[in-house]
Order: C-alpha cells, then sequence, then structure tokens
C-alpha cells in the first residue's frame, strides 16, 4: 500500500511548535526521508540555531519573512509574504521532498494588521495543500490556525502555556528560542 501524506499542525499560544516540527524532522531525516524547512516569518537577517543545526544534517531551510510584523513595513512584509508563497508553491508541488515543514505559515495567514490575501490567499494556499503530492508529509507551525487549516489537517496539537520564564522577565534565550 502506498504511503499517504499526512498534514499535522502544531498550534496555540505555547512554546513548542518549530521544536515539534524539528522533532518530526528529525525522525524523518532519521530514516532517509527528504525534508525541506520553510519558516514563513524569520528573517535571513537573523542566524537561527533551527537552520544552522538542519544544514549540519544536510537539510535546505529558507527563511522567507522579515521578522515579526511589528519590526517592518506592511509594503515589506507584503513583498516578503508573496515571493515566500511563490516559493512554496513550487515546494508544494515538488514531487521529491517527503517532508515539507511550513513554519509560521499559521501567523503569517493570521496577519490582520495589513491586507495579505492578495499576495497570500488563504484560498489557494488550502488548494495547494489538498493538491500537493500524495506521498508527501506536510507539517505546518504557528499561533491561530485557521478553522479552514484545522478542517483538513490530520493531526492537530495545540500547545498552551502553563507557565513561562518570559513572564519572569527572563528574554528569549540563545539554544532555547533560536
Amino acid at each position: 500500500m502506498a504511503r499517504k501524506g499526512l498534514l499535522l499542525v502544531y498550534t496555540g499560544d505555547g512554546k513548542g511548535k518549530t521544536t515539534a516540527a524539528l522533532g518530526v524532522s528529525l525522525r524523518a531525516i532519521g530514516r532517509g526521508l527528504n525534508v525541506r524547512f520553510m519558516q514563513f516569518i524569520k528573517s535571513p537577517e537573523r542566524t537561527y540555531g533551527e537552520k544552522i543545526a538542519l544544514a549540519k544534517l544536510g537539510v535546505e531551510t529558507e527563511q522567507l519573512g522579515t521578522g515579526f510584523t511589528w519590526t517592518k513595513t506592511p509594503e515589506e512584509h507584503r513583498a516578503a509574504l508573496k515571493i515566500a508563497w511563490e516559493k512554496v508553491k513550487e515546494a508544494l508541488a515538488d514531487e521529491s521532498i517527503d517532508l515539507l515543514v511550513l513554519d509560521e505559515l499559521n501567523n503569517a495567514l493570521a496577519i490582520d494588521r495589513f491586507p495579505i490575501d492578495d499576495v497570500l490567499p488563504r484560498e489557494e494556499v488550502i488548494e495547494a495543500i489538498n493538491n500537493r503530492p500524495a506521498t508527501m508529509h506536510l507539517v505546518i507551525t504557528g499561533r491561530d490556525a485557521h478553522p479552514s487549516i484545522i478542517e483538513i489537517a490530520d493531526l492537530v496539537s495545540t500547545i498552551e502555556p502553563t507557565k513561562h520564564y518570559y513572564d519572569e522577565g527572563i528574554p528569549a534565550v540563545k539554544g532555547l528560542e533560536f
């Protein structure tokens, strides 16, 4: 029986969504699967530990964003989202990819501070996900997963915070957050 590609979604306000996707990626790499990791919000102008680690494992990782929505202008974010979506559409059609991670896609689709539907059209995203190669596993992460993403998912894990050191004034820790 041919393998069916599954859609896994990690969402919620808690820490660990990207980390969960990295764990799935690590297992897939260990089993010889071709993994590609694409990040919607993170900027290539910064260095992230996951990109360094995945490169050591031979995994192509792309930061397609410009950073948090409050760090750049809407025009800069819209331009990045447009380019990101074009690259992701190509990846979603690539039959050589066994596991594709779309890190922070949920965050991108949830942007409401400026219009995005013309550069990252949700209906087109859903269509591309549904029309990906039949054996491609897909992981989508980020807060605020849209109901249409949740509906088509095979697995949805919602990560909620119980306690976080941010609340005690401890800033992002190198090696833990980035």
